[in-house]
């Protein structure tokens, strides 16, 4: 076999570290970890965890992203035909993944998991920075429940989705920590018919479309568009950037602006967002395990035809941001792009970015 390259070597040391913090995690836990344990197990120095991830939080989100990201996906028969079959499927999904309802083979393995994911909401409120920006994913993985609501059943009165699917994600997020904490108080068949009956709610919900004054006006372009190739978060598939629609990259406390563009947008085009942040190695694992949770039940419970006309990228190296012409990156960074023919045709820069550029 030949020598691995540096890039090659970094990569099997990243894995190594993720591996072995996985089995320390869920062996003792997350507060009685220790990153010298880590590195033991994956016969690698302190230096070199160190050198894949900033510190253990940051590991530890990386670990449940990425058995978020991989977790196995049994098919329905039938995704749901109304809201309500929709939000059965979707928290029925949910429901199964808890540490009581997956199957395991020992006690051992069961406290186990149930030990992975016990302190992620713990860790999201213990720092100003993580809470901000997990307060922005939550109401994003709202905003990809409710669009799909809203296409598979489209409410009579025009009426929007995201305020039953913010209600629909509270009750199962709760479900998840009670799962956890109070083993056995938690009825999986119960929480999945109290989703169903959320569907029917009405909630005064409606769109108010933003504000005219405040948004900043487009700029027409005639630029070359190559974006880097990219995995659609939402679908777990290869996303084509080039074709006609809206990319807009995002910081995680504008991601609410992607439904602006979504309805602003005439229908047969897409809205990709890319999310970036000033904290790649923390708070974009946060992301990606936050959206993985839903879109995982959103495949199973949603027909393709269904889903939101919403793509999802990560730009955890800046690829991205730079191909869009974005040279600074923050939390509140929104730049939005419409692609026609390939080409960027008109851009737009701050609040209201997207609005424009869609409208």
């Amino acid at each position: 076999m030949g020598r691995l390259s540096r890039a090659q070597t970094q990569e099997r040391n990243r894995a190594k570290v993720l591996a072995a913090a996985r089995d320390e995690f869920a062996e003792r836990g997350y507060r009685e970890a220790k990153v010298d344990g880590i590195a033991e197990r994956a016969e690698l120095t302190r230096g070199a965890v160190y050198s894949n991830f900033p510190g253990k939080r940051a590991l530890y989100f990386a670990v449940l992203a990425d058995l978020a990201e991989r977790a196995p996906e049994p098919p329905y028969p039938e995704p749901g035909r109304t809201a309500g079959e929709a939000v059965r499927a979707f928290a029925r999904a949910w429901v199964a993944r808890l540490p009581l309802a997956t199957p395991v083979t020992t006690v051992d393995e069961a406290r186990g998991q149930a030990r992975l994911g016990m302190d992620v909401l713990p860790e999201v409120i213990a720092d100003e920075r993580t809470r901000a920006a997990f307060a922005q994913l939550m109401r994003f993985d709202a905003i990809m429940l409710g669009l799909a609501l809203e296409r598979l059943d489209p409410p009579d009165d025009g009426r929007r989705m995201v305020r039953v699917a913010e209600a629909v994600l509270t009750t199962l997020q709760g479900a998840s920590q009670l799962a956890a904490a109070a083993p056995g108080f938690v009825e999986p068949f119960n929480i999945v018919s109290a989703c169903e009956r959320l569907a029917a709610l009405d909630l005064d919900d409606r769109w108010p479309p933003p504000h005219l004054a405040y948004i900043p006006a487009a700029r027409p372009a005639d630029e070359q568009w190559a974006p880097p190739h990219a995995i659609d978060a939402l679908r777990g598939e290869p996303v084509r950037l080039a074709d006609d629609g809206v990319v807009a990259v995002l910081g995680l406390h504008r991601l609410e602006a992607a439904e602006e563009a979504v309805r602003a947008l005439p229908p047969g085009a897409a809205v990709t967002a890319v999310l970036v942040t000033g904290d790649p190695a923390e708070l974009l694992p946060l992301a990606r395990l936050t959206v993985a949770e839903v879109a995982g039940c959103l495949r199973q419970a949603f027909a393709p035809s269904a889903w939101p006309r919403l793509r999802v990228v990560y730009d955890e190296s800046g690829a991205f941001a730079t191909a869009a012409g974005v040279s600074e990156i923050g939390e509140m960074t929104e730049v939005a792009l419409r692609v026609e023919g390939g080409r960027v045709v008109a851009r737009a820069e701050g609040r209201g970015a997207c609005h424009a550029v869609a409208s």
